[in-house]
């Protein structure tokens, strides 16, 4: 059985891949280049660099494959027609990521909350600036994604008191972690008591540029947006105008439209914004965790058992 790790340049740079090195061939593919030469007669493709887009040009090469296991959350790289139409099983590292990203939301949450930025700042001028902060308890935050890791941020903001709902594909009553989800026809009005506005949704056709200026003008004025899902959602000249206004209070970005941001980008000039380079779910102890998954995977698939995490390639995510 022929194991293609895509990303990686040696098996090595995978922490406990080589447990199966008696079961399986394993091939390093780094590159473009190497995963063509390597997808003919691979069964099982193991996407290391879940950010790579390199698998659709090579595709005509897949004359044996299998399944994919995609090591990220998100598969909107590795989701192009002919994988979706084809019998490949393709699952990802759902839950690997949650609470990291969780954790991420919380910390902004809290700095801006208690004015961590003016601490500082006064800090560096060595300025005694005695001021009041706000409470985190209270305010209210809309989870625009209702899978995992939006089902974490939702249980990490309840445990600090934010008062949390969520938007989804159909409204609902009774969650354990939303005090009320939402659909997405009723996003504007579910958007517009809140303090904290949340993008976790995975990048699909119905995604895609969904956060745009109608949606920023519902927003509570004071508000501030946080985006740990993915860059194409977000209408990112509107966002700008938006914060530029004063609408938004701020806005903390993880992911981007472009990735590495330009040093020209507009978007770094925002008022009141806080960039970060696509890391919220990435903590130390991530790769070991993300390997242990597919093993876990690889197990169940050499015995014929139901895949951990299996995508419904019609929609480019794992059903709930």
């Amino acid at each position: 059985m022929k194991i293609i790790v895509n990303g990686a340049v040696t098996i090595s740079e995978v922490p406990g891949l080589d447990a199966i090195a008696g079961e399986a061939e394993l091939v390093c593919a780094p590159d473009a280049e190497h995963l063509a030469a390597a997808l003919p007669g691979a069964e099982i493709l193991l996407g290391w660099n879940f950010r790579g887009r390199d698998l659709p040009d090579a595709w005509n090469l897949a004359d044996n494959l299998k399944w994919i296991h995609w090591c990220g959350a998100g598969v909107d790289a590795v989701m192009f027609k002919e994988l979706a139409d084809s019998d490949v099983m393709l699952s990802n590292s759902r839950g690997i990521f949650d609470r990291a990203m969780a954790e991420y939301v919380a910390g902004y949450v809290i700095s801006e909350m208690k004015l961590f930025r003016d601490t500082w700042s006064a800090q560096e001028r060595r300025f005694w600036d005695y001021r009041r902060t706000h409470n985190v308890s209270g305010t209210r935050a809309v989870v625009f994604g209702v899978g995992s890791i939006g089902r974490e941020v939702a249980k990490v903001l309840n445990a600090l008191g934010v008062i949390v709902s969520g938007v989804g594909r159909s409204s609902r009553d009774g969650d354990a972690d939303f005090s009320k989800i939402y659909s997405q026809n009723d996003a504007q009005g579910a958007i517009a008591d809140a303090e904290w506005v949340i993008g976790v949704m995975p990048l699909t056709a119905t995604t895609t540029d969904y956060f745009d200026a109608d949606l920023f003008a519902a927003m509570k004025p004071g508000s501030r947006f946080i985006n740990i899902g993915r860059g194409a959602s977000v209408v990112e000249p509107a966002l700008i105008s938006a914060l530029e206004s004063g609408h938004l209070a701020g806005a903390m970005l993880d992911v981007f439209q472009n990735e590495p941001l330009e040093e020209d980008d507009p978007i770094w000039q925002a008022p009141n914004i806080m960039i970060s380079p696509h890391m919220s779910g990435d903590y130390l102890e991530a790769q070991p965790d993300m390997v242990q998954l597919f093993l876990e995977n690889f197990a169940r698939y050499r015995a014929g058992e139901p895949l951990l995490n299996l995508v419904d390639k019609s929609l480019g995510f794992v059903r709930s």
